[in-house]
């Protein structure tokens, strides 16, 4: 009797207690816990919205018309804008220009900028110090680097009197007057600013490398170059992908040095997309071409960097 009545005084609950609600089920438990977060972004997705997505939509509809940004009134044209766009031989230049410079920027910025890191990377005494040189330009405005340049570049300025004093005049240049040097040199100008940016990211993932790698691949025999290429390259993957993305969208959109330090000129020779579509809402008043334009200038954004990141993604799996 002892033994049978053990169980039931166990499972028996005191009296006037209430016995526990039963659990949530799992589903629904697990979609309150993925919606609470979205309360938190919400704001913010408002304000995008409000400041960059509906003016953007706004943007788009006024391509398809013949506004130009003052009068109360438009028609809709179809696509003559567009039309009106392929069509004009200072357009295509701005295109020619825009991805020149940022093919250039690309490679050029992010070749600097490892080989820094990798000189960085390494144990000499300074190179806390240095770190910060290469990187200071990264944080100056891209206004003031460009009116500093501008300066430089003259023809009565340091970059000239730096080569006089070298014996080296044959090599001055009117750097920014010239139209065969000019685009060259806004995108050197580009190039000195962002690839101590460049630098940090590929010095970051140069030091996410074990130590142990290393040290076994020194035991292999490895050399210098072997072992960047095999051991290195591959695990600087996410660094590759961030610096490249960066500094595409970067070119594309590139528009504050070329403005200040040269408007486009000589001659439309630096002419970019940026800078024709300030040319053609603010000076021009041709506001519906200048949208139109900056459309196409935002699918070749999208579509540029979306076949580099698919192409860099599908490098990082096979390295990983």
């Amino acid at each position: 009797m002892e033994t049978a009545m053990a169980p039931q005084a166990q499972s028996a609950t005191p009296a006037g207690s209430k016995s526990p609600p039963p659990p949530a089920p799992a589903g629904r438990a697990r979609s309150h816990r993925t919606a609470v977060p979205w309360w938190f972004v919400l704001p913010a997705l408002a304000f995008f919205a409000f400041a960059v997505l509906v003016p953007s939509a706004r943007g788009a509809v006024y391509s398809f018309t013949d506004w130009d940004g003052l009068a109360r009134s438009f028609s809709f044209v179809g696509l003559e804008q567009y039309r009106a766009l392929f069509a004009d031989e200072n357009a295509r230049d701005a295109l020619v220009h825009t991805l020149l410079i940022a093919f250039a920027v690309t490679i050029v910025q992010n070749a600097v900028g490892l080989l820094l890191a990798l000189g960085v990377n390494s144990r000499i005494k300074s190179r806390n110090v240095l770190r910060v040189f290469f990187f200071a330009p990264a944080v100056i405005t891209p206004v003031v680097t460009a009116y500093l340049w501008k300066y430089l570049y003259s023809p009565e300025g340091a970059v000239n009197a730096a080569f006089e004093a070298l014996g080296l005049g044959f090599l001055a240049q009117n750097w920014l007057g010239d139209s065969d040097i000019a685009l060259w040199s806004v995108v050197a100008v580009i190039v000195w600013q962002f690839a101590g940016y460049s630098m940090v990211i590929f010095l970051a993932g140069l030091q996410s490398i074990p130590k142990e790698i290393y040290e076994a691949s020194d035991m292999d025999g490895a050399g210098p170059v072997r072992r960047f290429w095999h051991i290195v390259r591959p695990m600087l993957a996410p660094a590759f992908t961030i610096n490249l993305m960066l500094s595409l969208v970067g070119g594309l959109k590139l528009f504050d040095q070329v403005w200040v330090m040269t408007q486009g000129g000589p001659g439309g020779a630096t002419d970019t997309l940026s800078t024709v579509i300030y040319r053609e809402a603010f000076q021009f008043n041709a506001f519906a071409y200048s949208t139109a334009m900056a459309v196409v200038l935002t699918l070749f954004v999208i579509v540029l960097s979306g076949v580099q990141y698919g192409y860099l993604g599908r490098q990082e799996k096979r390295n990983s």
